[in-house]
């Protein structure tokens, strides 16, 4: 079968749930089909999609019942995100999701009108909303603080590297600005340190990105998140103690993780925002939310695998320890 088919199909399935879909609307209308496309680079059954819906059919919207779920948006190359997002747009969907700037963008180009809930690392910088308490346009969501976050997540590799001179952070180009680069590079140098970029825009550039690094700080990107397993792979087999941007990485066995817990922020903020727009609320009038609660997550069975001490007060510093 070929992709134009399935295309067609795709479009069909959802296009044949289609109601009216009223201006105004607060709670589900009996007998209506909502209908939801995706964005996505991680796979349909990755533990945030599933506590997002898990938490949404505890709203009232229960996938096979009287909710579609566009199977497609998932597991997705960013090469495809434009040509599926056009797709969603003709399927007349009620809500795009979209994870990460590259998905975001895609469904931007895509539609002016058609709602999209977006977790993106800087939803404001990256102009995809005015501001987060009034976003304008068609895009609400869930900004990550990822400014700030990078450059904590630096000072924690600092510590946990005690005498590191020179520390790599893993970039990617399509989504990390230059002033947030130069704030590192300024940081670092702050603290006797010299701060090394390297940049890659897709999965096949990471392994020699990494290969010149002596520690790492994995900045936060949709890309280096669902690449994390090739990653782990890499770091591990060079020794090399690693800093990522999700505390369940860390619990996936990367060395350290620190920020909001993922599968938090789509449990209790997207599929409350998700199930708002459902119900007929514009994008414009939900504030973009950010994340209150940070962990930091140290796995000393990673530490040790690796010949690497993680020095003890910062061990006691952290919310989980794996052991």
């Amino acid at each position: 079968m070929t992709a134009k088919m399935k295309r067609r199909e795709f479009i069909t399935l959802l296009g044949g749930a289609a109601v009216a879909w009223p201006l105004a609307a607060h709670a589900q209308e009996p007998g209506r089909i909502y209908r939801v496309g995706g964005l996505h680079a991680s796979p349909r059954d990755a533990p945030h999609h599933l506590a997002l819906f898990d938490e949404l059919r505890r709203l009232g919207f229960i996938d096979g019942q009287n909710l579609v779920v566009d199977a497609a948006g998932y597991g997705m190359s960013a090469e495809r995100f434009a040509v599926h997002a056009a797709d969603l747009v003709k399927a007349r969907v009620d809500v795009i999701l979209a994870g990460g700037d590259a998905s975001v963008r895609a469904a931007q180009q895509a539609t002016t009108s058609i709602p999209i809930l977006a977790l993106t690392d800087d939803m404001v910088g990256q102009g995809f909303v005015r501001s987060l308490g009034q976003p304008g346009g068609n895009t609400t969501g869930v900004t990550l603080l990822a400014s700030e976050l990078d450059g904590k997540r630096q000072e924690i590799l600092i510590e946990a590297v005690p005498g590191v001179r020179r520390i790599a952070a893993l970039v990617d180009s399509n989504t990390t600005t230059p002033s947030r680069l130069r704030a590192l590079e300024e940081a670092a140098r702050a603290r006797g340190v010299e701060l090394s970029i390297h940049r890659v825009a897709r999965r096949e550039e990471i392994a020699s990105a990494i290969d010149a690094a002596k520690a790492l700080n994995v900045l936060a990107s949709s890309l280096l998140f669902n690449s994390r397993a090739f990653i782990f792979g890499r770091v591990a087999a060079l020794r090399l103690p690693a800093m990522y941007q999700w505390p369940e990485m860390a619990e996936e066995g990367g060395l350290i993780g620190y920020g909001p817990l993922i599968v938090q922020l789509y449990r209790d903020i997207m599929s409350r925002q998700l199930a708002k727009l459902l119900r007929g609320a514009k994008p414009t009038d939900l504030p973009v939310e950010q994340p209150t609660r940070f962990e930091l997550v140290i796995n000393l069975k990673t530490a040790k695998a690796i010949g690497h001490e993680v020095p003890a007060a910062l061990v006691l510093r952290a919310d989980e320890v794996i052991e």
